[in-house]
């Protein structure tokens, strides 16, 4: 059980005179603190937190941190700038591990590794809820019932293993609702990516033997798959079964087409992830390449943030606790810089997969040649990254010359809207800044305001401006964090300029620079016109670095704003009132649609019929008849 300490602080003092030294304000938190285990926060003058740590012993480890001498030139300036600390006790060292790593992903402390980009990885997933088992693509919790495979490094590598093992194995990939409305077969089986189990080509015998054949192969036996099938080809040639023994010999080059994509393929490590790290230059590289069934499939470069400077092994340690956060790790993590804490680590890791997990950091053999080539990928990209990173920082410092901005933004926002004469409206912001775009910090925005008039592009902007600078305005009042933007980038001319300060100083936020985008002469690009709030409006020569920077910018808006309307117009399509009643998800909505044949004959059945729809309970029936009957 996690409870609070008490915390009674020096802060009466601080207040009447000036604060005191970060060393004696942590000196003072001494006597306060015993040998439990726990995580302890190091916060600023404003209440920001600095830094996150658990500790074994939380009296000993506050102590390091009172002392005048023998820091790294970070730790000096964390302590410099601690005016108060926050602690939490914990039964056990491993609560602290799991606690700390929480609060460093909620808190975000400026001197904490911390890891930027922690999205979910594919799967393969091959489905065991129908007698022909479909094989697709998933992403997320594994609700469904079925085999998972992977983790693999991006959708692209997926994409790439199930177009080779159609063609290896020929099984479906159609939903279930398509798999039952077919009457003959579709292109897939053309062009000899499917078995055609919809319309009865394949019994279901025999199509599970292709179900099995294929998990083998993901499970790491594909030697025996090949080894069967080259017999089976061989026996369909003698019998001269020319055209079964072709078929089998395409699924045979298919299976060897997925190997070489697959690259490195250990013989001595089932499954594994292999993890380097590269630190130059104050940037971190993080490659991960994961072996499953003695396979690659892909690797994925991070760059976690530092920590001001934190050192290799506290950058690995704080990456594998945020990257398994909320993902099963493998047997093995194969690392090139060792951990602090290791076999605490491994209790924690091992819990989370309910197996052992062996962290390894290998000098020769197999395993260090895994860790050589990862290095070698983790080398290479923090150098491009770096490259990309300087043309980035002189491209925002061509930016503010050219716009008369005070210093190099570091957070720009671009806004636009998608509309069609007013239907399905949606604003869009674009983030971008010294690491290029920030698409985590996206956000789009349906439009609500009912006075508005179709197509009041003015009013839509009205609505977005407002409803994201009063959220700024409510969750950082003092303008303190880095969601705050520097430069607003608006499509349009002076007229939308004029209207965009006038939205924002009547929040109260008038001092943000709004730079307007406007297409220019024969709304040709290249000849965009800027506009500046009470300046003339001006252009940049065909070919500066700079206007290519904001077109990009722009483009970029207008993409992610007309996905998000195509999306919104494509929910509204599909949508029926069913929709809106309650009890009714998609799972019944399409046994009604299926049973009834449309909305509007659902509407207009009687309660019996609509008791005799599977997955309709009486209780359901009578709300479904009583929303469309209301009244009658």
């Amino acid at each position: 059980m996690i409870e609070q300490m008490d915390e009674e602080t020096p802060r009466q003092e601080q207040q009447a005179g000036p604060v005191r030294a970060g060393v004696e304000v942590i000196r003072g938190y001494l006597r306060q603190l015993d040998g439990s285990p726990g995580v302890y926060r190091m916060l600023d003058a404003k209440g920001a937190v600095l830094y996150v740590g658990k500790a074994r012993n939380l009296k000993k480890r506050v102590s390091n941190y009172a002392k005048l001498s023998g820091h790294s030139p970070r730790i000096q300036r964390m302590i410099r700038e601690t005016a108060s600390m926050m602690f939490l006790t914990t039964r056990t060292e491993t609560e602290a591990l799991l606690l700390e790593q929480n609060l460093i992903k909620q808190l975000k402390p400026r001197y904490n590794v911390l890891l930027r980009d922690d999205k979910s990885f594919p799967h393969i997933l091959v489905a065991k809820d129908h007698p022909f088992p479909q094989i697709r693509k998933h992403r997320g919790a594994r609700r469904e019932k079925g085999s998972y495979y992977g983790p693999f490094a991006s959708a692209g590598a997926v994409n790439r293993t199930l177009n080779q093992l159609q063609k290896a194995f020929l099984l479906r990939n159609c939903s279930d609702s398509v798999f039952e409305s077919r009457t003959r077969p579709c292109l897939l089986y053309q062009i000899k990516r499917c078995s055609a189990p919809c319309v009865g080509r394949i019994s279901e015998e025999d199509y599970a033997a292709l179900v099995a054949d294929a998990e083998r192969f993901l499970q790491g036996r594909s030697t025996k798959v090949q080894e069967e099938l080259a017999a089976e080809m061989q026996a369909a040639s003698e019998a001269l079964e020319f055209e079964r023994a072709a078929a089998l010999r395409d699924r045979i080059r298919a299976l060897t087409e997925v190997q070489a994509v697959q690259g490195i393929n250990p013989r001595g490590v089932s499954e594994a992830d292999v993890i380097a790290l590269h630190m130059e230059g104050g940037q971190a590289c993080v490659q991960v390449f994961f072996i499953r069934a003695n396979q690659s499939w892909g690797n994925r470069d991070f760059y976690p943030r530092t920590g001001s400077g934190a050192g290799p092994e506290e950058v690995m340690r704080g990456f594998l606790g945020q990257f398994y956060d909320n993902k099963t790790p493998p047997a093995q993590l194969i690392l090139s810089h060792d951990v602090e804490d290791r076999e605490l680590l491994e209790e924690v890791l091992s819990e989370r997969a309910g197996r052992r997990v062996r962290i390894f950091v290998p000098q020769r053999g197999e395993k260090a040649e895994l860790v050589a080539n990862a290095l070698r990928n983790a080398r290479e990209s923090l150098a491009r990254k770096m490259s990309e990173s300087a043309t980035q920082a002189r491209l925002l410092e061509g930016l503010a010359e050219a716009f008369g901005l005070d210093a190099p933004p570091r957070r720009i926002e671009v806004y636009d809207n998608s509309h069609i004469q007013g239907a399905n409206a949606v604003g869009a912001m674009i983030v971008a800044g010294p690491e290029g775009f920030e698409k985590g910090q996206y956000r789009k925005f349906n439009i609500r305001g009912e006075e508005l008039t179709p197509g009041d592009d003015f009013g839509m902007m009205r609505e977005v401006l407002t409803r994201r600078f009063k959220r700024l305005l409510k969750e950082d009042p003092e303008r303190q964090g880095a969601g705050w933007p520097d430069l607003l980038l608006i499509d349009g001319g002076a007229g939308q300029v004029s209207a965009v300060v006038g939205i924002l100083e009547d929040l109260g936020v008038g001092d943000v620079p709004v730079i307007g985008v406007a297409k220019g002469i024969d709304r040709d690009a290249g000849k965009e016109e800027f506009h500046r709030p009470g300046k003339p409006p001006f252009a940049l020569k065909r070919g500066d670095p700079v206007l290519y920077f904001v077109q990009r910018l722009r483009d970029e808006a207008h993409r992610f704003a007309i996905g998000a309307h195509r999306a919104k117009r494509a929910k509204a399509v599909g949508a029926t009132p069913l929709d809106e009643i309650p009890g009714v998800g998609p799972a019944r909505k399409r046994a009604l649609l299926a049973h009834f044949g449309s909305a509007k004959a659902v509407s207009r059945a009687g309660l019996a019929d609509l008791k005799a729809v599977d997955g309709i309970s009486d209780a359901l029936a009578e709300t479904i008849y009583g929303f469309f009957h209301e009244g009658g």
